[in-house]
């Protein structure tokens, strides 16, 4: 029986005990404890292979992108069978995939806004009565199938010091100028602390990719402003070319302070925003099999790069 369950949504409890169950289970695994929320949820990391080429997989960053974390494991676990099988994952050889990248996943950012989504977080309860409040500024956003931000009313795709001042300007101008369901940016930048472990994290590994995985378009975003990363766009496509998704620039009102713009900044190094699946978010688990389907190219290009 598979342990990554994608046909019920996921918690952040369920979330961390399959991560730990995946790193029992299969030797190619490690795992560690990146940070402890506010409301003492884990955001744990999974790590995979041993190659010189080093990526980090994020997602959940969204409270109600939550299928994106699915997206994440299940690939973890089908890698894992495959190299235990000396059988291959996509089309592409595990064991040559784990040779060439070294996979950094964070599977869920958000855990605390995730359980609120998903109802692990129960009315009358504390937390859900405290971002009921929060949400009643905002009464044209469903709650609580509308929060995006974590359990202090935070944005934390909004949290990344890379025209985060833009951010918080174009975001304000839209009403959203103090804690909510989404699109708040905080007092400062990584002033969240899951924005803030995910930031040095990244700074740790030093990855040569990261894909951030969001929820719903079927777009891939690529740049941040004006930076000319080499090989970005080559990369890029060959992603909308394995998964059918389209490969655009990011509207410029959601252009600023996000984690795959940080990272083009900071690193100048290729990051790419995945916008999996269509329709209102949180997406139905029903078109779980077809984003997997549509992705599993994008992450195992990712790890292996492009040759010439």
């Amino acid at each position: 029986m598979a342990i990554v369950q994608t046909n019920v949504p996921i918690t952040a409890e369920s979330c961390d005990r399959m991560i730990l169950e995946l790193a029992r289970t299969y030797p190619i695994f490690r795992t560690e404890l990146m940070a402890t929320t506010a409301f003492q949820r884990p955001i744990r990391t999974l790590v995979m292979g041993r190659g010189s080429r080093r990526v980090i997989y994020s997602a959940a960053h969204h409270a109600n992108e939550w299928i994106t974390a699915l997206v994440l494991l299940k690939f973890a676990e089908e890698l894992a069978v495959a190299a235990s099988e000396q059988g291959s994952i996509g089309g592409v050889d595990a064991q040559t995939l784990l040779d060439t990248a070294t996979i950094y996943m964070v599977p869920m950012v958000n855990p605390d806004g995730v359980d609120l989504v998903v109802g692990a977080i129960q009315p009358g309860q504390i937390p859900y009565e405290t971002a009921r409040m929060l949400a009643d500024r905002y009464p044209e956003i469903p709650f609580p199938d509308g929060w995006k931000a974590n359990l202090l009313g935070v944005d934390l795709n909004l949290q990344y010091p890379a025209g985060w001042l833009q951010a918080r300007e174009i975001k304000f101008s839209q009403g959203y100028t103090r804690p909510g369901p989404r699109d708040y940016v905080g007092r400062a930048p990584l002033g969240q602390l899951e924005a803030r472990a995910l930031a040095g994290y990244t700074e740790f590994v030093d990855p040569a990719v990261v894909l951030a995985y969001h929820s719903q378009g079927k777009v891939i975003y690529w740049q941040f402003q004006n930076y000319v990363i080499p090989g970005a766009r080559e990369l890029g496509e060959a992603f909308a070319q394995v998964s059918g998704y389209t490969l655009e620039d990011v509207p410029f009102e959601s252009s600023f302070a996000g984690y795959k713009d940080w990272f083009i900044q900071r690193f100048r190094r290729p990051g790419y925003t995945i916008e999996v699946g269509e329709g209102n978010n949180p997406l139905p688990l029903e078109q779980f099999d077809e984003i997997y389907r549509d992705n599993l190219g994008i992450l195992t290009t990712a790890a292996l790069g492009l040759t010439e």
